[in-house]
């Protein structure tokens, strides 16, 4: 369950990030930070295409695609929607 989660808040803080700041360099180390944060939690994909390009090479089951996918687009909805009430 704590993979799911790590997947849901590291997506919201990438995509929050990527919203305000449009700075590469910026989003380069909100996506480092979330991959280390999360180190054995979860598979730090943060991208459901990531995800589906991982399950197709075998490093995880297919069954995890739907839950990890879920959870990283609902985490990215969730930055949309915290951006439309805070914009910075």
């Amino acid at each position: 369950m704590y993979n799911y989660l790590a997947e849901y808040l590291g997506t919201l803080f990438i995509v929050y990030v990527i919203f305000t700041t449009s700075n590469a360099i910026a989003i380069g180390l909100a996506y480092t930070l979330c991959i280390l944060l999360s180190n054995g939690i979860g598979p730090g994909h943060f991208n459901p295409a990531i995800t589906i390009a991982m399950a197709a090479s075998g490093n995880i089951p297919i069954n995890d695609i739907i839950p990890y996918s879920f959870a990283q687009i609902l985490g990215s909805f969730t930055a949309i929607q915290g951006y439309k009430m805070f914009p910075l």
